[in-house]
């Protein structure tokens, strides 16, 4: 009866939660794994450190998936990259019973944690106001740099190669 009560609540958790309180716990849930899967290869449990290894994986695979690479820029391409480089390292933790790839991973992966959960405990009220004041400011300074750039005198063509963004 505990057992299912203790499911029920978790997938009640998982039901209500807002967007940034899910990836809080997809974070959650790969370092609880990664951790895991450290202390499978301390009791030399190689079945335990491929499990909770390979659900490491599929959680920073998801995480990565979810990327919107469109909104999300140069946030979203680096995160993809962290990403893929984890995931390459989490390679040797089944390959070379490595509790160093996983704990380089932790270390990479706890401080986006820990801003994930920052951001989750904020109401959504607040969130929303920090995205509009966001977008209105963008909008502010793409005039503000048109208006000066047109007062200025004509500048040379950006080189080919190099790509700025904001």
């Amino acid at each position: 009866m505990n057992e299912h009560a203790a499911h029920t609540y978790k997938q009640q958790q998982v039901n209500t939660a807002t967007p940034a309180k899910m990836v809080f716990m997809l974070f959650e849930k790969t370092l609880s794994r990664l951790q895991e899967a450290q202390h499978a290869i301390e009791r030399n449990d190689i079945q335990g450190r491929c499990n909770a290894n390979c659900s490491a994986q599929e959680l920073i695979a998801h995480l990565s998936n979810t990327l919107d690479m469109e909104q999300g820029g140069e946030i979203a391409a680096n995160l993809e990259r962290l990403y893929t480089h984890c995931m390459l390292r989490l390679m040797d933790v089944d390959r070379k019973n490595d509790p160093n790839a996983a704990a380089e991973v932790i270390k990479l992966l706890t401080p986006l944690r820990d801003s994930w959960a920052e951001l989750s405990e904020k109401s959504e009220g607040e969130l929303r106001q920090a995205v509009l004041t966001a977008q209105q400011a963008r909008p502010a300074l793409t005039n503000e740099t048109a208006t000066a750039s047109e007062e200025t005198e004509p500048q040379a063509p950006a080189k080919t190669g190099l790509s700025i963004s904001a």
